[in-house]
């Protein structure tokens, strides 16, 4: 490649939004922590405030860097090169998201398969039947704790179907948007995009029902032994996802309403809608793992 055909790669000036990034996802571990603890003892603390403190900061560095970002994009910055280095970035992103589930349903499997029937006497565990939990019974899910405290395992029907179905359709909404605007059908696109937003509130609005039921109605809390633990885990870090993927949704639907995007520049979207049909693709194995089996 001669030197006039080399394409500059862009470097962009000194930015505060990584460093805050990284505070807030600090304080965002520190404070879940903190608040899961506290609320599976039953005390007060400061969690759920260090909580909020680092969802703030997120939110103010993502509008900061996505505006910048939008900067950038707009004004015929980006190169075909850091193009591709955004594509590499979101599949390395998505990933680690695969790999941030995965340990959290390994967990889920180490406890209903091997530790579950270990308590049971498989093995040549008896004794530890014995010792650790006279008349323990290895079944799942552990509606039974240590301690005597009962609850009621959650049921596949009701909300959590209603649920999976509403993001089942959202993942083919938000494929019709893509498709309006590969084809440069701009109605398409903004109500296809709608509907999947709307969607993925609605998700967001029976997932807090069905956590108002299960902690009134059937007793089943963070306080509820292994059970409890990873159902509110897997549900709960499921919809903190949900939750960024449609503000990522609702950015793109205000871009696109400005005008921006076309079938040649339209990376921000498919990034996006990559992230959803992600998001997707893990409610149904949660569905399939934490609902029905």
């Amino acid at each position: 490649m001669s030197e006039q055909q080399y394409e500059k790669y862009y470097v962009p000036a000194q930015s505060p939004w990584p460093i805050l990034g990284a505070i807030a996802l600090f304080l965002m571990a520190v404070g879940a922590g903190n608040f899961v603890i506290e609320a599976t003892k039953g005390k007060e603390g400061h969690g759920g405030w260090i909580l909020l403190a680092g969802l703030a900061i997120l939110f103010f560095m993502l509008i900061g860097w996505f505006k910048d970002q939008i900067h950038e994009s707009m004004n015929g910055i980006h190169s075909r090169q850091l193009g591709r280095s955004y594509r590499q970035g979101m599949s390395w992103f998505i990933f680690s998201e695969v790999m941030f589930f995965a340990a959290f349903f390994g967990a889920l499997f180490y406890a209903r398969v091997i530790s579950t029937q270990w308590l049971g006497g498989a093995s040549n565990n008896a004794m530890t039947h014995e010792v650790l939990w006279p008349g323990f019974e290895a079944i799942w899910p552990l509606v039974t704790t240590p301690g005597g405290t009962t609850t009621e395992a959650m049921g596949w029907y009701g909300l959590p179907l209603i649920n999976t179905v509403i993001l089942l359709v959202s993942s083919v909404t938000c494929h019709f948007a893509h498709t309006g605007l590969e084809q440069g059908n701009r109605k398409k696109l903004i109500t296809m995009l709608g509907v999947t937003i709307l969607l993925g509130i609605s998700f967001l609005f029976l997932q807090a029902e069905e956590y108002v039921h299960a902690y009134r109605e059937m007793g089943l809390t963070l306080q509820s032994g292994v059970y409890g633990n990873t159902f509110f885990m897997l549900t709960g870090f499921h919809g903190l996802h949900v939750t960024l993927g449609t503000l990522l949704l609702i950015i793109m639907f205000c871009r696109i309403l400005k005008g921006h995007f076309d079938a040649k520049n339209q990376f921000a979207f498919m990034a996006a809608s990559w992230y959803w049909h992600f998001v997707d693709v893990v409610w149904v194995m949660l569905f399939f793992f934490v609902y029905i089996l």
